[in-house]
């Protein structure tokens, strides 16, 4: 078991939100199928249906999507809420708002439903309406958590977006504002892709945020350069697919690791899978996991070996692991 914030996981891993995160039944199963904290597909202030399909596209060696926050707004998730309390899995619930207001009312209601978490997404790169303002600069990502912490009654986790021009004095101004750990990093971009015999993007809403493989290495940054600038937990998000994954995410400074598109490629069971990944590399380097958050940080960590064959080295892995 491993502790986190005050609650007991079964394992370090997590479920993004944003994926399986629709009912009580489905986050049962991805609890049941080895994640160690499940993460709600994002609540927000009204109904709101996102983006026409198509929302999501498989390229091959990542994902592009602009789902566009779809949710039925904090006020009619009765049912929902209902089926929740009987769970014997822990639930980070995440919100978003177009405001501060919002925030803070969507908060206040969520808190009261006793999720174990609140998690704030301040981060989401295909949405016109809430989108990653909040995410890229200081004093607004200080104003939302402050407002949110005053409101609720369970730690709080703030998301924030590869995009900020310097996300350790984001993630910094979060903690100051009282967020008690941070989930790094959201999709990248937007970015778009293009059909060139219909000279028109792919998906219906342009543009679109980016995940799988391609964005480890950005994960990977984002998270080192947090683990520099606050002394709260970080849970690691992007790219992770493997056991090897996330002992580098946690060698960059993440408490826990994150998974979403993971899911797509190797499938519900993903999570049983990098779990025993990654305690098998664990046993064979006869080290812990708890030994290895932030070793890449350490002088004593760094290796003597050749960097030109280390590149060689981790490219032919980073081609093996590409689904």
């Amino acid at each position: 078991m491993i502790s986190f914030l005050g609650k007991q996981l079964k394992n370090p891993l997590v479920l993004a939100s944003g994926i399986l995160g629709n009912s009580c039944d489905i986050l049962t199963r991805v609890h049941d199928a080895g994640c160690g904290l499940v993460t709600m597909k994002s609540i927000g202030p009204a109904p709101r249906d996102g983006h026409k399909n198509p929302t999501v596209i498989d390229l091959g060696y990542g994902m592009i999507n602009a789902v566009g926050l779809p949710s039925p707004g904090y006020a009619h998730m009765d049912a929902e809420w209902q089926a929740l309390e009987d769970r014997d899995f822990p639930l980070n619930a995440s919100i978003y708002g177009g405001s501060v207001e919002e925030f803070s009312r969507v908060a206040r209601f969520v808190s009261a439903r006793h999720p174990d978490f609140i998690e704030i997404n301040i981060s989401c790169p295909n949405s016109d309406c809430h989108g990653m303002l909040f995410g890229v600069d200081e004093k607004a990502a200080h104003a939302v958590t402050a407002a949110v912490k005053k409101v609720i009654e369970v730690p709080l986790i703030a998301k924030l977006t590869p995009a900020a021009p310097d996300i350790g004095r984001i993630a910094r101004a979060c903690e100051d504002a009282g967020a008690d750990a941070i989930c790094a990093v959201n999709t990248a971009g937007p970015g778009m892709v293009i059909d060139i015999e219909t000279k028109m993007p792919v998906l219906a809403f342009k543009k679109g945020g980016l995940s799988g493989p391609m964005i480890k290495p950005i994960a990977i940054r984002c998270v080192y350069d947090i683990f520099r600038a606050v002394s709260i937990p970080i849970i690691g998000v992007g790219g992770i697919t493997t056991g090897e994954d996330a002992v580098e995410m946690f060698m960059a400074g993440a408490t826990l690791v994150g998974m979403g598109s993971a899911v797509r490629y190797r499938g519900i069971q993903v999570f049983d899978l990098v779990n025993r990944e990654l305690n098998n590399w664990l046993a064979a380097h006869e080290t812990t996991r708890e030994a290895v958050i932030g070793a890449a940080h350490h002088p004593a960590g760094r290796t003597t070996h050749d960097p030109v064959s280390i590149a060689k080295d981790l490219s032919s892995q980073y081609r093996k692991n590409t689904p």
